[in-house]
């Protein structure tokens, strides 16, 4: 059963607390926890995910979206990160998740300010990385090889450019998801087809080695759990679940800009910060008349948010950064909406935030609680692979690298799927599903005026995707909520949804 909704979710808590106990519990459901509940069930072990809030209510919906092949970290030395990263991006462009990758041309324009030397360099840059994506069998029919295009086709792909002393600039490519939430909903739902119960608004408390007390966040009702391995995937929030544990979350923000802004982006747009040779602020297509301008790191202190908040510093610094490549420039007036999250880092010690190992640790303390922290998005697979692999449990061998999620198929055999094609490009082989959820009514596959989502994806979403309320729909099945017009625009097709669509079988 791949269907998440309201009546399974109560089904699943009545079986847990008849059965009293699991193979493996797993206490987080971003897109770490949803990977491990995935590689746990898939490998034969009876598998429960709790997650207190939402599937991807943390990290995992802030990202850049992107599926990154690890240059930065060949950059700073970091072979071994680098590798995995090139190596797992090719797993989820070709086998697991081809429907939910694509490939993004990135520019780097070759304009005044950006100095030879540092054009040099970022060429270097490139042609390591290609290596990185030979040594990890990624054809070119799937990810071209670097060059340099000529100001003619820069200016094509991105039309707000600096004209002045434009020489060009270096073409690179790497994946971008359709949607990092729906990434996590894609490996959750997976999860729970191979066996795996998924709850959400489910907090664990009291966590040992070989249990926990399971509250419902809607009823308040508690039920014991023993687990023969309990796993810790909380992100931020793991020291939370394992107090021994140290973390020093990094703040990564991004600003929502309207595409227009740049003239129609037909690329990623990479600026080198001045001062830095491995440093970039990138200007992302998001889709839907959007572009995401990113990324910062600094270190987020005090007691961790839930909702991660951006500095205006941070906004200056990166619309003083990506201005340096535009005609016109971005003010602050332009700035729809702004999104944060924070990088669950090892305590690594002194030193910037920044200069922190993006590698990921697997941690079993004194309790025999197992701790997955650190590491990347494009990375979660292998994450949780080792994760599971900690608990020493008696299982069938990882099968994940080639094991495709729910609605993937090759760019191929989605060309011929029967559905309107955003609907593929959101949902892969089960567009039609999506379609079928409007029984019919035409005017559930119109989208929402301006915003580019149909009221049945809002109705599979409650049906199948787990949603239980207009903040599920809006922020994490979606990306409406990012700007606030946008959420008050489509509020009522949300409210709606949660009151025809059936949850049932």
């Amino acid at each position: 059963m791949s269907s998440l909704n309201a009546d399974q979710r109560t089904r699943d808590l009545a079986d847990l607390a008849d059965r009293g106990v699991v193979d493996v519990l797993v206490v987080g459901g971003g897109i770490t926890g949803a990977g491990v509940a995935l590689d746990a069930a898939s490998r034969g072990l009876r598998t429960a995910l709790v997650e207190k809030r939402d599937l991807a209510f943390g990290t995992s919906r802030w990202s850049s979206k992107l599926v990154h092949g690890g240059l930065r970290y060949l950059a700073s030395g970091d072979v071994g990160i680098a590798y995995e990263s090139a190596l797992e991006r090719s797993i989820l462009m070709r086998r697991t998740a081809p429907h939910l990758v694509r490939p993004l041309p990135q520019l780097v324009p070759l304009v005044s300010g950006v100095a030879a030397r540092q054009a040099v360099l970022t060429g270097i840059g490139f042609l390591a990385g290609d290596l990185l994506r030979r040594s990890a069998r990624t054809p070119s029919a799937v990810l071209p090889a670097p060059r340099r295009v000529p100001a003619a086709q820069v200016r094509r792909m991105v039309p707000a450019i600096r004209q002045d002393r434009l020489r060009g600039a270096l073409l690179s490519w790497d994946g971008q998801l359709t949607d990092d939430a729906r990434l996590v909903v894609g490996v959750a739902r997976t999860a729970a087809a191979h066996g795996a119960q998924v709850l959400t608004r489910c907090a664990a408390e009291q966590v040992t080695g070989d249990g926990a007390v399971l509250r419902d966040e809607r009823t308040g009702e508690t039920t014991r759990i023993r687990a023969r391995a309990v796993i810790n995937a909380a992100g931020v929030w793991a020291g939370e679940v394992a107090p021994g544990l140290r973390l020093r979350p990094s703040r990564g923000t991004h600003l929502v800009v309207d595409d227009s802004a740049f003239g129609g982006l037909d690329a990623g747009l990479t600026v080198p910060v001045p001062g830095t040779t491995n440093r970039y602020v990138f200007a992302l297509p998001a889709g839907y008349g959007r572009a995401y301008v990113g990324l910062t790191d600094e270190e987020q202190t005090g007691p961790v948010p839930d909702v991660p908040a951006a500095t205006t510093e941070e906004v200056r610094f990166l619309l003083r950064t990506i201005n340096s490549a535009l005609a016109r420039p971005i003010r602050d007036a332009d700035v729809l909406a702004t999104f944060s999250g924070l990088r669950p880092l090892l305590d690594g010690g002194d030193g910037d935030s920044a200069d922190l190992s993006r590698s990921h640790a697997v941690r079993t303390d004194d309790a025999g609680i197992v701790s997955v922290v650190g590491g990347k998005l494009t990375t979660y697979r292998t994450m949780a692979e080792d994760a599971v692999d900690a608990t020493g449990l008696p299982a069938r061998p990882c099968r994940t690298r080639d094991l495709p999620l729910l609605g993937a198929a090759s760019p191929r055999q989605l060309s011929t799927v029967d559905a309107p094609l955003p609907l593929v490009a959101r949902y892969g082989t089960e567009a039609p599903a999506v379609v079928a959820t409007a029984g019919g009514d035409e005017r559930l596959l119109e989208p929402i005026e301006g915003l580019g989502i149909t009221p049945a994806e809002l109705h599979y979403a409650v049906r199948h995707e787990g949603a239980l309320d207009v903040e599920d729909l809006l922020d994490r099945r979606t990306r409406i909520g990012l700007v606030a017009a946008d959420r008050e625009r489509a509020r009522p097709a949300a409210e709606r949804a949660l009151h025809e669509a059936p949850t049932g079988r």
